[in-house]
C-alpha cells in the first residue's frame, strides 16, 4: 500500500511540474531560455530560440 501511495504523488507531481513549463517559443519561454547556459542547450533550442526570440516569428496557434 505504502509503495502505491508513494507512486501515485510521484506521478502527481511530475504532471504538476511538467504543466508549470512555459510554451515553446512564447515570451516567457526565451526569458527562461536567456537564463540557462547557452553549453546545456539542446540542438532543438538554438533553433527554436533563434526562430521565435531573435527573428520574432511566433509559434503556430494548436
Amino acid at each position: 500500500m505504502k509503495k502505491v501511495l508513494i507512486l501515485t504523488t510521484s506521478v502527481v507531481a511530475l504532471i504538476a511540474l511538467t504543466a508549470c513549463e512555459p510554451k515553446r517559443g512564447s515570451d516567457a519561454w526565451c526569458e527562461k531560455m536567456d537564463g540557462i547556459p547557452k553549453g546545456q542547450w539542446t540542438f532543438e533550442d538554438t533553433g527554436d530560440y533563434t526562430k521565435y526570440c531573435v527573428f520574432n516569428q511566433k509559434p503556430e496557434e494548436e
